[in-house]
């Protein structure tokens, strides 16, 4: 992986921000203007949530990391201002979540995401 070439974005941090037991390390990654939408099981397409701001972004990322599970971040693509990943998450329980999502970049910093989840049933 590593830092992609022209851009400042680095995938070596994302992958120690998704599979770090804190927020922290990955919202260091986010511009202080970053937009997240999120679809899911309960955001569809047509009516996603939308995360406008660190601040909002941070609060689902404090969320999501006190829970008890882990996370790997499978792939990760970086060419030019856009970046892809696969991340795959799994509660103490076994629950898996799937989370695919596409980001541009701004001087090495996401500035819009799209994530799409997909959680066992």
């Amino acid at each position: 992986m590593g830092t992609a070439a022209g851009s400042a974005f680095d995938s070596d941090t994302l992958r120690r921000g998704v599979e770090g037991q804190t927020a922290n390390i990955l919202l260091s990654l986010y511009a202080d203007d970053a937009e997240l939408r999120v679809v899911d099981q309960n955001t569809q397409p047509s009516h996603p949530r939308v995360l406008r701001g660190r601040d909002e972004i941070a609060e689902m990322l404090e969320d999501v990391y006190s829970r008890d599970m882990s996370h790997t971040l499978e792939e990760c693509v970086v060419q030019g201002d856009r970046a892809a990943f696969s991340e795959s998450c799994r509660y103490a329980d076994g629950v898996r979540v799937l989370s695919e999502s596409m980001v541009t970049l701004r001087d090495g910093k996401i500035v819009e995401q799209t994530m799409i989840q997909a959680w066992d049933a």
